[in-house]
């Protein structure tokens, strides 16, 4: 009997195919027989007890400018009438998004839902990256505009982000002398009652922000992502270039040290940013990565997470 997978993500209209992770992993799901059904975030709703959400039968396929077939949109009960949920949809993480783990924490794991709505609640991409303090570079997390200027009197030169931010959208690097911190702050609480997350600069960043994608804890990939010339972030949507690579003996150190917990937590696709010795995120809401690191590895990573999906549900 077929399985049926429910996609919840951001419109399947816009996506890039060349790069986007929850394409390939639909295309995989296809390709091993399971029913794909699509829907928005907006579309899930609680009604009197059950989780439902307005879907609709998807189709995909590699082909740019016709990627996807619709069938006709219907009322289903999550937990009844799917085998597997991908939770898939961008961040912003907020209350929107919290919600959202709420509603599906309720059906798993009923239905399979990956990754695990309450654990991807609870370890937002900056916060669970602060249960390793020795992994990480100098961090403070806080609102405080004192503690931020302390901090950067010890360390000089700094970066700034937003906690539940994504993409390098609001990340600025602080050099010595710069005049803006007070400003910026500024800025910041006037857009925002969450606290900022301050790290000292890593040099090592000039040569890459590594993004190593773990699959049920364990580690299968990476690239390296180098800045384009004056740009602090590694970002690949601002510019940042990416290059095959392969895991440092640090970098080994760090995936053993954190599988377990990835594992153990149902976290089985995984992202994690390491520039030079320093892990900076642990990404489990939306992780990227997968098309780049297959087309430099001749790779197929969506096969093995489910593979790993599978072995859980089976």
């Amino acid at each position: 009997m077929s399985r049926i997978v429910a996609i919840q993500m951001d419109p399947i209209e816009t996506i890039n195919i060349k790069g986007d992770s929850s394409f390939v992993m639909g295309l995989e799901a296809q390709s091993r027989g399971y029913e794909l059904l699509h829907y928005h975030p907006d579309d899930m709703f609680y009604d009197r007890g059950r989780i439902k959400a307005e879907v609709r039968p998807l189709t995909l396929r590699y082909e740019h400018g016709n990627h996807f077939d619709f069938g006709e949109a219907r009322i289903i009960d999550l937990a009844k009438e799917t085998d597997v949920i991908l939770m898939r949809q961008d961040p912003p993480f907020d209350m929107n998004y919290i919600t959202a783990t709420h509603l599906l924490e309720a059906i798993h794991p009923e239905t399979f839902v990956v990754n695990h709505p309450g654990h991807v609640r609870n370890a937002p991409e900056k916060v669970f990256v602060t249960e390793f303090p020795d992994l990480m570079p100098p961090t403070m997390i806080t609102r405080s505009a004192a503690r931020i200027r302390e901090f950067r009197e010890e360390y000089k030169d700094i970066i700034v982000k937003p906690l539940f931010g994504n993409g390098g959208a609001g990340v600025f690097h602080l050099k010595p002398g710069d005049e803006n911190l007070n400003s910026l702050l500024e800025l910041f609480a006037a857009q925002s009652r969450e606290p900022l997350m301050i790290q000292a600069y890593l040099p090592d960043v000039r040569k890459g922000d590594k993004r190593i994608i773990l699959v049920d804890g364990v580690p299968v990939g990476a690239i390296n992502r180098v800045p384009a010339e004056g740009e602090a972030r590694s970002n690949m949507h601002v510019g940042g270039i990416a290059e095959k690579s392969m895991l440092t003996p640090r970098e080994r150190e760090i995936c053993d040290r954190i599988g377990p917990e990835l594992k153990k937590r149902d976290l089985i696709f995984v992202g994690i940013d390491v520039i030079g010795d320093y892990m900076t995120e642990i990404n489990v809401t939306s992780p990227t990565g997968l098309q780049e690191v297959n087309r430099f590895d001749g790779a197929k990573l969506e096969s093995l997470i489910w593979d790993a999906i599978e072995t859980r549900i089976s």
